[in-house]
């Protein structure tokens, strides 16, 4: 029997590097809604998406994504970039395959420090991101967004 995935089975790669994080989160904000009449659901209303995450990682991986900043001129002229999250894993009913992709991350610094002096802890830095691109975020290959409503002109 396999391992089922957990949070150690995650490979992640952010700007071609694969990253070692302390913690990563992406959250989908989905503002559909149900369409009323008379006070009665009357189906779906496509609301706007966006979606956001954070990941926190120590001084020896935040020194990969600062090198990449330095190329770049600094951490604000770091172009946007995918970010993907694999994971594999099974048990008796199969195999578990997990892949997210969000496209055209943009990055923000956001905790630089968190010093704790009486803490024997890795010192960590917290990276908020933002998904900019139409393309959006595709789960294990699928994409969350509806396909039509891409603007390609």
């Amino acid at each position: 029997m396999k391992n089922r995935i957990n949070g150690k089975s995650f490979d992640v790669r952010i700007m071609g590097f694969k990253i070692h994080f302390e913690s990563f989160n992406i959250s989908i904000e989905d503002n559909s809604t149900v369409a009323t009449n008379n006070g009665r659901p009357n189906g779906v209303l496509l609301g706007d998406i966006s979606a956001s995450g954070e990941l926190v990682v120590d001084t020896a991986n935040f020194m990969l994504i600062t090198a990449a900043a330095k190329a770049a001129g600094s951490f604000q002229e770091l172009p946007t970039f995918p970010i993907d999250a694999y994971a594999g894993g099974g048990n008796a009913r199969g195999v578990e395959l997990m892949h997210v992709h969000a496209h055209e991350c943009n990055m923000k610094v956001s905790d630089l420090l968190s010093i704790d002096p009486s803490s024997s802890d890795k010192t960590t830095h917290k990276i908020d991101f933002d998904v900019t691109g139409q393309d959006f975020v595709y789960i294990n290959g699928v994409p969350y967004a509806k396909t039509t409503e891409l603007d390609l002109a």
